[in-house]
């Protein structure tokens, strides 16, 4: 990532994406997002009135725009829906490997941020929103809408899951042995 070719805005967004991933909300200061960011001072509030919170809303929506887009890239090419699963695991497993075993940025940034309603609902909304991608491709590959949303559940707890024992692991293989839980 070459944040400084970014607007301020961006670079903030993006550097707390990365920073509330690997360190978690409570573990980054406002001073760490604009150090990261290289963005002065004054630009957090300009961008973000209420601060970090807003900020924490806008780097997880930012992450979830790049799980619809892998998810989109997955099934796009893919021939069968187990085609596209398979291929949106190997790719998580990569991610994997390129980020450390970091956790969920969703989850890093809403659930381990501060309890209240509106970062418990913009959760929900993502994770919907990723479901509702993979039914999506469920439906265009033949599957009738009970077994299309059946199957998009079931592949987000999988990955879901998947992950965390990926990171107790160690291993990515984990994630590349999910489509067969299907």
């Amino acid at each position: 990532m070459t944040t400084t070719a970014l607007p301020t805005k961006d670079r903030l967004i993006q550097s707390a994406a990365t920073l509330f991933r690997t360190r978690g909300y409570h573990g980054v200061g406002l001073a760490d997002l604009l150090s990261h960011a290289k963005a002065p001072k004054g630009s957090l509030y300009h961008h973000f009135p209420n601060g970090k919170s807003d900020l924490a809303m806008a780097a997880a929506t930012w992450a979830s725009d790049q799980m619809l887009r892998l998810i989109a890239a997955s099934f796009d090419g893919a021939d069968t829906f187990n085609d596209g699963a398979t291929t949106l695991c190997f790719k998580l497993a990569k991610l994997f490997d390129l980020t450390g075993w970091d956790t969920c940025p969703i989850a890093a940034t809403l659930f381990e941020g501060p309890d209240n309603t509106d970062f418990r609902a913009h959760a929900s909304h993502i994770y919907e929103g990723w479901i509702a991608e993979v039914h999506d491709h469920a439906e265009r590959f033949g599957l009738p809408e009970d077994q299309a949303q059946t199957k998009a559940e079931n592949l987000f707890v999988l990955i879901q899951g998947g992950w965390m024992l990926a990171r107790a692991r160690r291993s990515s293989d984990v994630l590349r042995t999910l489509p067969a839980l299907l």
